[in-house]
Formats: C-alpha cells, sequence, structure tokens
C-alpha cells in the first residue's frame, strides 16, 4: 500500500502527435467534454494533485484552476520525458506527493480504482507497473519523485524507452490478473491510436460520435 501520509498524485500526458488518430487527441470530443478533460476529471477522483504535460504550442481545452501545467523541453522525446517532466513538476509545486500514477490522455474508459489498485501494489518500491502479456505498461505505472535522477541520467545517455527505467529502480510487476476486480474488462488500458479505436470506445461509454468529427475522420481516411 501506498503510505496514506504521501497521498497520490496524477500525471497525464497529452503531447503525443497523434499521427495515426489524424488530430489532437485531447481536443477529441468525447461526451460533453474532451478526452483530456475526461481523463483529468477521473484522475481527479482518487489523485491531487494533478500535472498534465502538453507540447510546446500545443492548444489545450478549458482546464481545472488547480491543474498543474507543464510541457517538454524537446519535441519527439517519447514518455520518458514527459514523465520526467511531470515529476520534476510535482517535486517544485508539490514536494509532499512522492507516489504518482501516470497515464495518457488518450484512455478515456479509465477505471478510477484501478488507479488505486496499481498504487495500493506500490509498498517500497520505487515504482510499479502494469503488465499485459509480457508488455509493461509505462504509462499504467506509478512512480516516485524519488527516481528523477535516474530518469536524467538515462535521457542523458539517449536511452529514452521507460524499460530503462524499469530495469534501474526497484519496481513492481503487477499482472492485469491482479487488476480485474477493479476493471474487469481492463478499459483503463484501452489507450486510442486511431479512428476506429475511438469511435469504439465511444460506442462503449454509450455516446454518439460528433458529426464533424466523422467528417474529418472520412476526410483523413
Amino acid at each position: 500500500m501506498t503510505d496514506s501520509n504521501q497521498p497520490l498524485a496524477g500525471i497525464v500526458l497529452c503531447g503525443g502527435r497523434s499521427r495515426r488518430m489524424g488530430q489532437s487527441k485531447a481536443l477529441l470530443p468525447f461526451g460533453n467534454e474532451t478526452m483530456l478533460q475526461r481523463v483529468i476529471r477521473i484522475m481527479s477522483q482518487v489523485a491531487s494533485p494533478i500535472v498534465a504535460v502538453k507540447a510546446a504550442s500545443q492548444q489545450l481545452p478549458a482546464m481545472p484552476d488547480n491543474l498543474l501545467l507543464t510541457q517538454d523541453r524537446d519535441p519527439d522525446q517519447g514518455p520518458l520525458e514527459g514523465i520526467r517532466m511531470g515529476l520534476a513538476a510535482l517535486k517544485q509545486s508539490a514536494p509532499e506527493s512522492s507516489a504518482t500514477y501516470v497515464t495518457s490522455c488518450d484512455v478515456p474508459l479509465l477505471q478510477p480504482g484501478f488507479v488505486q489498485a496499481v498504487a495500493s501494489r506500490l509498498g517500497n518500491a520505487d515504482a510499479a507497473v502494469v503488465v499485459e502479456d509480457g508488455f509493461r505498461h509505462p504509462l499504467a505505472a506509478v512512480y516516485r519523485t524519488s527516481v528523477l535522477p535516474v530518469i536524467d541520467s538515462l535521457l542523458d545517455a539517449g536511452k529514452r524507452r521507460p524499460l530503462f527505467l524499469f530495469e534501474q529502480v526497484e519496481t513492481v510487476l503487477v499482472s492485469t490478473e491482479e487488476l480485474r476486480g477493479a476493471d474487469p474488462d481492463l478499459s483503463s488500458l484501452a489507450n486510442l491510436n486511431q479512428p476506429s479505436d475511438y469511435l469504439a470506445a465511444l460506442q462503449k461509454a454509450g455516446l454518439e460520435p460528433d458529426p464533424q468529427v466523422l467528417a474529418e475522420f472520412n476526410s483523413f481516411d
């Protein structure tokens, strides 16, 4: 379990280029809000404060007043750069937040209980990462801010894959079977990479796609 005196914070990465989606995932409508707004709202049920990590000059929808906002230093550095910037923002603005759940903005079916279940497995380790069919999900993981120097060393060495971090710090591997009690369909891992993923997630949530977005998808195809 994470220490109750060390509240869980959250980091949401939203600076990806969304090449396969054809438009900004952060701005895609999901019901009466955008995907980024939805993920931040869900995260805020179980984590505080929350940091959004964007790309330089990226446009974002309206954000909560208490949201912390930072950005990648360089483009196309991958998720480890975003994780690094989010952890650095927390260390500066909320030093009491030592454990942080990290997610992307394209998991609109994220379940609060899933986040809590992953965090509960951290114990005294440096990181806890969800493992699905042998794949470690760096954006379904809890990290301590104390791993920042290790991340900096890896990035300085050009090692931008989160796997390198998991190999260098004490990491708990959380199997998906351990998480089905909180999220039976593992919908929290359903990141949306292309239009078909997005439309399927809308349908699962019982929501209708925006006609304008559908038209844009058709033109993108």
